[in-house]
């Protein structure tokens, strides 16, 4: 498929953070603001997803036509586990992903990746019917930082051919210091992290590069995974603001922020206030908590 086919208005995109998979089964402000997203934005042809839990060593498209759900976590109730999102793939729009980007090279998984938790535990939320074709792109280990922003750039000409590019990670994520007493709220490094990435995404995204000077980036970001999927959106944004689609903190170590790029803000609040986003939370209402028997290892979550 080329990339002059079927062009159609250029389609919003979204960083969710999506703080751990219990918000799949829960409903609170979080996975409100993920389901008026989803009412928000035109149906899409398609949903690529950069997850930061697909952080791997190379450069991939999901490309089967019935992709997996996978439950890459542990020490989590079984409820969770019997979660399935059953979207289709589309081949073709994997093809299309493939062609956008070159010369850099994507290669195709035809088998052994799927649909993993930092995907459908927003999608659930977002679009619960799972009839849109999902795809996932991975994240490269071996990529340096400007690598993965330079590929969300060459990613923007998707969003002309009805793609819904959504990255999904957490700005600030470490999990050794999470704290149970703390379900709403963040430590103060994680509150200082989380404010001055705001501050740049609000204004200008291309700088995002330079949050890696941040006195406290190695505490709010000490493993790459849930970070860089961020650049992605920064990336398809270039020098165009980002809004913030709904902020705050989740076990003192978590930042829930939330990002869109080409969306009306009050239009994502019309829907949420219409009340057609379901059985949503209040704006009061805290992220999932952790199960007591979570073991807060960098893998898990």
């Amino acid at each position: 498929m080329s990339v002059e086919s079927v062009p159609t208005d250029m389609m919003p995109a979204a960083f969710l953070g999506h703080g751990n998979p219990m918000n799949a089964l829960e409903s609170n402000r979080y996975t409100a603001a993920w389901a008026a997203f989803g009412r928000a934005v035109p149906r899409p042809r398609a949903i690529l997803v950069v997850s930061a839990h697909w952080y791997t060593n190379a450069t991939a498209v999901t490309s089967m036509t019935r992709p997996r759900t996978i439950h890459d976590f542990y020490g989590f109730p079984q409820d969770l586990f019997d979660v399935e999102y059953p979207a289709p793939g589309d081949p073709e729009i994997a093809d299309l992903v493939v062609d956008v980007v070159k010369p850099t090279w994507v290669g195709h998984d035809v088998d052994s990746w799927g649909i993993d938790h930092g995907t459908w535990s927003v999608l659930v939320h977002a679009f619960p019917d799972a009839s849109i074709p999902v795809l996932q792109l991975s994240l490269n280990a071996f990529k340096e930082p400007e690598k993965h922003l330079d590929l969300g750039r060459k990613l923007a000409e998707l969003r002309k051919h009805g793609v819904l590019i959504i990255s999904s990670g957490n700005v600030v994520h470490n999990l050794r210091a999470v704290d149970m007493s703390k379900p709403d709220t963040g430590f103060d490094w994680a509150r200082r992290f989380d404010d001055s990435a705001r501050e740049l995404l609000i204004d200008d995204p291309s700088r995002i590069l330079t949050l890696d000077g941040h006195g406290d980036f190695t505490k709010a970001v000490p493993t790459p995974d849930h970070y860089l999927p961020l650049l992605y959106l920064a990336g398809l944004a270039d020098t165009t603001p980002l809004d913030v689609l709904v902020e705050g903190y989740a076990a003192g170590s978590l930042s829930m922020t939330c990002y869109s790029l080409g969306l009306d803000p009050a239009k994502v609040a019309e829907v949420a206030a219409a009340g057609s986003v379901g059985n949503a939370g209040g704006p009061g209402d805290a992220a999932a908590g952790l199960p007591s028997s979570f073991p807060a290892l960098d893998s898990n979550i």
